[in-house]
């Protein structure tokens, strides 16, 4: 049995244009969830993202997070991430600790900073401050859990908090558990150098970059008089399992194909692009006409996805123990998936790879 914490993560991909597909895209990622509190899944983590029409539908997740607590008793919730930028700190706290509190206790709140110039010019925030806005922000969601009802004032030139008292408090004492969202190892440092725990993904790397990443973060923690040990490290993966690779193959390598060239389209920080990076040589190689057999070839090798049978998706799981993580994150719904599919995989996740 693996010594992984196995969550499920959620970007709500919606592939068609009709309000009715959007609709049912929310209704199965809920019955998703339902399914997963039953199986036994960790946490049911949703993405925020802002005019990705298609990529990701999840704008408002601490809404569909508070409608999963209600049809839940186990499963943990997770914002993953909530972009701090876009909104005061106030409303932030108010709204986390009120889905705390309708969930009896379940949040885990993931933070983050974006990646998109047009997220911060629609939101008429300055993009090339955004890693300040982001550290301001969190310094003030977290002294307003920690003041317990009493009142907080803080100034700059992002937000005001006029010496207000700030209800209702969270569940959990003093506040939820707090993530760091990144893909660069700046990021990962300055997650350590707080003692947060990591939200990351291969998606961008592959799993052996991930990993060194990973043991800096470790060692960063450990430098800043933080237990390593006692810090979580979550690795979020597109991942399709079925009893043959050939039959996971055919259902799932469309979609994630196109939910890759989506994400380095949509989401993926400017100036990112450089063909070191196992994603983006596969996407230039596909323009040039390799198979589309040949890209999940390597980007299964490189763990940026798993698309494969019950024994490739074990040495897949040990490979993410051994790079260094706690918790694995799965995208089972990637690329809008049907919803009968996805739970089949999800059922076949949890009683034969992770057992």
């Amino acid at each position: 049995m693996t010594s992984l914490r196995i969550s499920l993560g959620y970007e709500l991909e919606v592939r068609g244009r009709t309000r009715e597909v959007e609709q049912l895209a929310f209704r199965n990622v809920v019955e998703q969830a339902v399914l997963g509190d039953r199986l036994g899944y960790d946490t049911v983590w949703f993405v925020e993202h802002h005019f990705t029409r298609g990529f990701s539908h999840s704008s408002a997740p601490d809404l569909v997070l508070a409608a999963i607590s209600q049809r839940t008793e186990r499963i943990r919730l997770g914002l993953g991430v909530v972009l701090l930028p876009f909104q005061s700190p106030i409303r932030t706290a108010e709204r986390v600790a009120t889905l705390d509190v309708l969930s009896g206790g379940r949040v885990e709140f993931g933070t983050g900073r974006g990646a998109s110039p047009l997220e911060y010019q629609a939101f008429q925030r300055p993009f090339e401050q955004s890693r300040r806005i982001w550290e301001d922000s969190l310094e003030a969601t977290l002294a307003i859990w920690r003041a317990d009802g009493a009142p907080v004032s803080r100034s700059n030139a992002f937000f005001e908090i006029p010496d207000v008292a700030v209800y209702p408090r969270p569940a959990q004492e003093p506040h939820p558990p707090v993530w760091v969202a990144s893909t660069s190892l700046e990021g990962y440092l300055a997650a350590a150098r707080n003692g947060y725990n990591l939200l990351g993904m291969t998606m961008l790397k592959g799993i052996d970059d991930v990993a060194a990443d990973i043991t800096k973060y470790r060692e960063c923690l450990a430098e800043n008089g933080f237990d390593p040990a006692a810090r979580r490290v979550a690795l979020m993966i597109p991942w399709y399992v079925a009893p043959t690779r050939d039959e996971a193959t055919a259902t799932a390598a469309d979609a994630v194909l196109w939910y890759i060239r989506r994400q380095v389209n949509l989401v993926t920080p400017p100036d990112y692009y450089d063909a070191r990076h196992a994603t983006h040589r596969v996407l230039g190689q596909l323009a040039a006409g390799l198979p589309p057999e040949e890209a999940m070839a390597t980007l299964r090798e490189n763990l940026m996805v798993v698309v494969d049978d019950v024994a490739g998706s074990r040495k897949a799981l040990a490979r993410i123990a051994e790079a260094g993580a706690t918790d694995l994150i799965i995208q089972a719904q990637v690329g809008g998936l049907a919803h009968d599919r996805v739970c089949d995989a999800m059922t076949l996740f949890m009683s034969e790879v992770a057992r």
